[in-house]
Parts: C-alpha cells; structure tokens; sequence
C-alpha cells in the first residue's frame, strides 16, 4: 500500500500552532514535506524584515524537527520550486494558506495553473486573519468600506476552531531539506528577534497587562502596547489565537485585530492599495519636496514628536502606533507631500510592515482610504502635548532636547532664544503658503 505525501508551503504562516494548512495534512496524509521558498523578487526590500523571517524560518524548523520532520529549503520562483518538490516526493498536492496581495494573488492563480497541468490538488486553507478576507460582505456589495458596520458583522461571525500543533510531522525519505541562509545583520540595531517561540513569550508577557490596554496603549513613554504586530504579520502567531487568548471579543485590543482583518479584506478587493487612492474623488493634490521628504525619513523636521517617531522606527524597525498616526498626518496634512513615498519608507523599516495594514492606515491618514471624514488633520503638538505629556517619548528619542523639561520640549522654537541658540536641533520645516498655528 502506498504512503500518501502533500506538500504544505509556508509564506506569512511561520508557525506549527493553530495552523490550518499543516495540522490538515498531517491528519490526511502519511507524509507532509513543509517548505519555505526564499524568492529572489523579495529579496532586500528590508534588511530588517530579511533577518526576522531568517529567524522566524530558524525558530521553525527546530520546532519541525522537535516533531520528527524538517523544513525544506529552497530558493528560485516559489511557484517553480514548489511543482518541482512535489513531484520529487510524488506528492498529491499542496496547501498554502491563503493571503490577500497582489503578489499572493498572482502566485496562487500560477501554481493552480501548474497544478491543473500536472495532476496535483492546490487547497487554500485559512490562518493570516482571525475571519477570512472576503467571508463578510454587506448587502450589495463585495467587501466592507467602511470600519464600523464590518465591526458589527465580525463580531457576530463564527469564527473557525483553533488547532492544536501536529503531534508528528513525517518527511518522505532522501528529501534534501536545505540550509538556511546565515543571519543578516539587518537596518535597525534594536530590532525585535523573529519566530513562533519569541512571540508567545512576548504574548504571555504582555497578556498580564491586557486589564489595563485601554488606558495604556496610547502612552508614548510608557511604551505599553502589545509589540506582536511584526509575529502576527509573519505568522508566527495565530491572529485567532490570540484574539482567544485575549478573550473579550468586543474588548479594545481585539478591536485592533478586527482592524487588521478590516484592511485585508479591504485589500483582497483593492489590490492597488499600496499605488492608487482607494477613495473615489480623493483630493491628490500633493507638493514635492525632496529635502522635507529626506528631513521627515531621517527625523530631523524641528518637529519634536515627528523627529521622536521616525527615530524609533530606524533604530528599532517598529514605531508606536500614535506615533505612526502623527508621522504620517505630519508628512501627508501638514508638509502637504504624497503619502506613497511614506508607505515606501515605512516598508523599508518595519518589522510588521506588510501591504494591507501599512497601506490602507496610510491613506486612511492621508484622506484618500476609508476614512470617513477624510480632512481629518491632527495637529502633531497637541497630539504630543497629550499622549507624550511631560516629554519622555521625545527625550528618548532626540538627546539634541534632553535639557528642556517637561512639555515645552514638545514646542522648542518658543523657548527663550538664548536657550535655543544652545540646542543643536533645527527649526520647524517652513511649508510655503501655510500658517500653522501652533508654530505661532
């Protein structure tokens, strides 16, 4: 009697608990080959993202091998790589989990061609988002624009049964799994360490404060916020498990992962999100300024809680979320400057930055998404003054404004002028034709 193989290829899925695709085939079939394709086309898009999924992939195949099996390594066109393994160990078929991305999208319609062609079954599998994109739809129409009523219909959804981790994971014989790339050295010299084992610790840590998120997730200083982002965005954390770990469905920080799957089901049917204004009629109407540009990437705008934010992001490849919300509504409402080049740069440096979250809370911010009131504008210092209240965010972050106290470090060119003339930092970035109150 024959043994029966299928191969399962892992992408943002970098786990072995709660995923679908792996506890199916391990169920189903004798042999279960997982593999990881390191595709070239991605390659150095971000030194930082680059050394946490090299982690993440190391984290992995120890806990495959704890299980008796292996991650299978290859490098080349996924797609390629993938037909080429399966008929190596006379697979049935594949599973993958599925994902919502213009890249996503094309890979999976090119391997179900491959697979047609060559007698192989492709079963897509759940596991990126806690409900799948596409699973709710309002009345007459194919995704949900707007946050509130997807809310209303993902809290009332039944969600699928989380798995346990396969017991056993068995590779056919003579497979050659492939060694792992050595460990870049990555942009951000604070970067968080990738993998499944990282990121459930830092789950349980951070589990004992969830009676206190609501009031603490916006504290700048404090610096309180979950830090999972980066182990969800590769999937080394179920969304839905740790929505279950959470608990309160209707609770604020799952209210964050409804979020989260509100922009991948926004994105599985506006691929162009990362390019192209997602709202009909928004207002494009954006300046170019090359050295305001290079000034807001490199924290040096004489904005105290901008320069603060986009310091963090270069040295740790992660950025508070309220200081993302000021970032991006200071580059995009206040220099007046297109919010593609700061999806650009956010990609570049973010540990979580993937298409859908990074993309649709940029044009959510620039007024050209799915917000509802989209000329919305925060004004940076009275955002500072409130979540960054006696200055510690900003002090961290810009040693140049460590000897001014308390919330005049949020205002530096109202301080008296001999005390400025001694701060190595700049003045505010001057925008011509605009009067911004608070620099009065």
């Amino acid at each position: 009697m024959s043994r029966r193989t299928a191969v399962v290829l892992f992408t943002r899925d970098l786990r072995v608990h709660d995923h679908p695709a792996l506890a199916t085939a391990c169920a189903a079939f004798d042999r279960v080959v997982p593999l990881y394709v390191l595709d070239p086309a991605l390659a150095d898009r971000s030194p930082n993202r680059t050394r946490f999924l090299h982690q993440s992939l190391g984290e992995l195949r120890e806990a495959l091998r704890q299980r008796g099996g292996d991650l299978v390594v290859r490098r080349g066109d996924p797609v390629t790589e993938t037909i080429r393994l399966a008929r190596e160990v006379d697979a049935e078929g594949i599973g993958l989990s599925a994902d919502v991305s213009r890249y996503a999208h094309r890979r999976e319609r090119r391997l179900r061609e491959e697979c047609d062609g060559h007698r192989l079954f492709l079963r897509l599998f759940p596991g990126v988002t806690v409900v799948e994109a596409g699973a709710l739809r309002p009345a007459g129409g194919d995704h949900y624009r707007v946050f509130s009523p997807y809310h209303r219909s993902w809290l009332a959804a039944k969600w699928r049964e989380e798995l346990a981790a396969p017991e056993r994971v068995e590779l056919p014989d003579g497979v050659r799994v492939g060694r792992l790339p050595a460990l870049p050295t990555g942009g951000s010299p604070q970067a968080a360490e990738g993998g499944e084992g990282p990121g459930r610790r830092r789950l349980d840590r951070w589990l004992t404060t969830l009676d206190r998120y609501d009031d603490i997730h916006d504290d700048l200083a404090g610096d309180e916020t979950s830090r999972l982002s980066p182990y969800l965005r590769f999937g080394c954390l179920s969304p839905l498990a740790v929505a279950n770990r959470a608990g309160d469905r209707a609770g604020p920080f799952v209210r964050q992962l409804c979020w989260r799957d509100f922009y991948y089901q926004v994105t599985a049917a506006f691929p162009e999100i990362s390019t192209k204004a997602y709202r009909r009629g928004a207002a494009e109407d954006w300046r170019y300024d090359a050295e305001a540009m290079a000034a807001w990437t490199e924290g040096r705008t004489g904005m105290p809680i901008v320069d603060a934010g986009m310091r963090q992001l270069r040295a740790e490849g992660w950025m508070h979320n309220r200081a993302r919300l000021i970032t991006a509504g200071y580059l995009t409402k206040v220099l007046g400057l297109d919010w593609r080049p700061g999806v650009e740069v956010f990609s570049r440096w973010l540990l979580d930055g993937d298409v859908a979250n990074n993309s649709g809370n940029w044009q959510w911010v620039a007024g050209t998404g799915n917000d509802s009131r989209p000329y919305r504008s925060l004004n940076p210092v009275r955002q500072a003054e409130r979540y960054d209240p006696d200055g510690r965010y900003v002090r961290r972050w810009v040693p140049e404004l460590a000897s001014v106290a308390g919330k005049a470090v949020h205002q530096p060119w109202r301080l008296p002028d001999e005390l400025r003339r001694t701060l190595d930092y700049p003045p505010p970035l001057e925008v011509p034709g605009a009067d911004p109150v608070w620099l009065r």
